[in-house]
């Protein structure tokens, strides 16, 4: 099957050392699998157990690679803000006059 022609999502693990991973993948939950038996990247098989933190669907292989690059480029604490789904930056009380 084509790359373009399924729908690709973009996911970001939790490390058992607490760092993240980002990556693109078919099947999210085979993925995840994979890295924790040892199948995935260098990184995650050195940093076992991972865990899914975020997902996110893509219509295309392109537009998954390109969200990939643009979320390893972001700082731990924007990562963070993505995966609590953009938590206000102002607690409640703050709004009041």
């Amino acid at each position: 099957m084509k790359k373009e022609s399924q729908e690709w999502f973009v996911y970001m693990l939790r490390c058992g050392d607490d760092s993240y991973y980002v990556g693109v993948a078919t099947d999210v939950k085979d993925r995840v699998k994979e890295h924790n038996a040892g199948q995935g990247c260098t990184y995650t098989k050195r940093r076992r157990p991972v865990e899914l933190a975020y997902v996110e669907p893509h219509e295309d292989y392109a537009s998954a690679r390109r969200r990939e690059a643009q979320l390893k480029g972001w700082r731990r604490e924007k990562k963070e803000w993505l995966i609590d789904g953009f938590p206000s930056t102002h607690p409640p009380d703050s709004l009041r006059a």
